[in-house]
């Protein structure tokens, strides 16, 4: 099985994967390295059809951080670590080792986990002033660097 090639079974995934993804909201589907990819904002799925002639016909998608461990060493015959993202955390999932059900919970946390916006950073520091208590100070500076008579909740 060659990449690009016709093949009834990777369609018949290809056609499971879009009409999962294409049921959540907000969800585009774009052609991203030669394959169908899903985004909500940023990449959840993305399939895999023999990509480099690896063998697999799978779905990659972001997972938490710990499960790509957890998952691929539980059930290796269902997931497996995707090539590039694979560094990130995701996971490849064998599409011929799950049902409709077990895929669309899948998709679905992957679709949540790039909607989650990220807690912005925090910048500002709470400093003890002697003259004036506590107060805020904006630094970029660690508390360990801070002008002598401010230091951090001790």
């Amino acid at each position: 099985m060659s990449k690009g090639a016709p093949n009834a079974k990777a369609e018949e995934h290809l056609r499971r994967l879009r009409r999962i993804c294409m049921s959540l909201p907000e969800t585009t589907e774009k052609l991203s390295h030669g394959e169908p990819t899903f985004f909500r904002k940023k990449v959840y799925a993305m399939f895999d059809n023999n990509h480099h002639n690896d063998g697999h016909i799978a779905v990659w998608v972001p997972a938490a951080p710990g499960v790509q461990e957890m998952v691929i060493s539980t059930w290796p015959k269902k997931f497996f670590r995707p090539p590039y993202v694979g560094v990130s955390g995701w996971i490849g999932i064998e599409l011929d080792n799950v049902d409709d059900e077990e895929l669309t919970t899948y998709l679905h946390g992957a679709w949540q986990l790039v909607g989650v916006k990220k807690k912005p950073r925090q910048r500002n520091l709470w400093v003890t002033d002697a003259s004036n208590g506590a107060r805020k100070v904006r630094s970029r500076r660690p508390a360990t660097q801070l002008p002598v008579g401010r230091r951090p909740f001790s």
